[in-house]
């Protein structure tokens, strides 16, 4: 493994990393900032988002359900087992599983698939995936998908 692959790998999880600390500090611009302007993400049980203009829309909202229909005023996203698969200088796949905590405790849990592009310095998020495996019956994620 050469540094260009070394530093590609560091930049790329710290662009998921990111993603999770802009989550949860409710940061949704520079939130939607981490996908390319054309970026998908794509959630189960929800309509895929196509665009940054249309991610950041869909992220405010949903911070608006959580301040308004939950008891979490905390949330804190936990990503672990990360795996990248560089397929050149300017594109890699990565994977991971996921964990969201509130204070009343585990809320729902799963995994992020992810197609990331180079951008300058940064890595990008030209597709996220989010495939929730479970809800906690009665958190915050299980009455998103209920009201929905």
């Amino acid at each position: 493994m050469d540094t260009d692959e070394l530093h590609a790998r560091e930049a790329i999880r710290e662009t998921i990393a990111q993603y999770a600390w802009n989550a949860d500090a409710g940061r949704f611009d520079a939130l939607a900032e981490l996908f390319t302007p054309d970026g998908v993400l794509e959630i189960d049980g929800e309509p895929v988002v196509t665009g940054r203009a249309a991610i950041r829309e869909y992220l405010h909202d949903v911070g608006r359900h959580l301040g308004a229909h939950s008891m979490a005023s905390l949330i804190r996203h936990h990503t672990s087992n990360v795996t990248i698969e560089l397929r050149d200088a300017t594109s890699a796949d990565a994977q991971c599983y996921f964990l969201v905590v509130t204070e009343a405790g585990v809320d729902h849990w799963g995994r992020y698939r992810d197609r990331l592009v180079a951008h300058g310095d940064a890595w990008r998020f030209a597709h996220r995936q989010v495939r929730t495996d479970g809800v906690t019956p009665g958190g915050w994620a299980d009455r998103r998908r209920q009201s929905a």
